[in-house]
């Protein structure tokens, strides 16, 4: 079992984004071994929902792309990250009771804290940020290479759907 293995994806900063997003690491965290009815795949599509609906909504347009980063250390710890252009961090807003919106940020850090994970944002080099969540991964990590699957480290060609790249690396 590799100790380090990592898959991402860049996908359009469209609504549209969203939903492919959280397809791409409900079928990352099968690969990696995790039952797709466990609570922990639930746990993270509703974060990576909710972390790329902010990088769609918030950037206003100033950042073309996002990409989503899953990660697995030492069949220890999940990282999940979702990185866009936009420069500006976000802000924890009051939420009214009425309101509709504004609650994403909230809601991602409670269910890490549930899951005894932690919240960051950090910059990035090129002037933008990245979100990312970390949890403790609760099954050993097996990957299972499906009929077709790029091998680890390669670069697979653009999703025809989505517009997407993907990458996995094992190490």
């Amino acid at each position: 079992m590799a100790d380090h293995l990592e898959a991402s994806v860049t996908l359009p900063s469209d609504p549209a984004s969203v939903s492919t997003a959280r397809a791409f690491a409900s079928g990352v965290l099968a690969e990696w071994g995790l039952p797709t009815d466990a609570d922990l795949v639930d746990t993270v599509r509703l974060i990576v929902s909710e972390l790329a609906t902010n990088a769609v909504q918030h950037t206003f347009g100033q950042s073309p792309t996002f990409t989503l980063d899953l990660a697995l250390r030492r069949d220890e710890r999940l990282s999940v990250g979702v990185t866009d252009s936009h420069p500006r961090f976000p802000r924890r807003l009051p939420a009214a009771v009425q309101q509709d919106n504004g609650r994403g940020l909230a809601i991602i850090r409670w269910l890490t804290a549930e899951y005894g994970g932690r919240l960051r944002v950090r910059p990035t080099r090129e002037g933008g940020k990245t979100v990312a969540i970390e949890l403790p991964w609760t099954l050993p990590a097996q990957p299972v290479r499906a009929v077709g699957q790029q091998a680890v480290g390669q670069q697979e060609p653009a999703s025809p759907v989505s517009g997407g790249r993907v990458h996995r690396q094992g190490c």
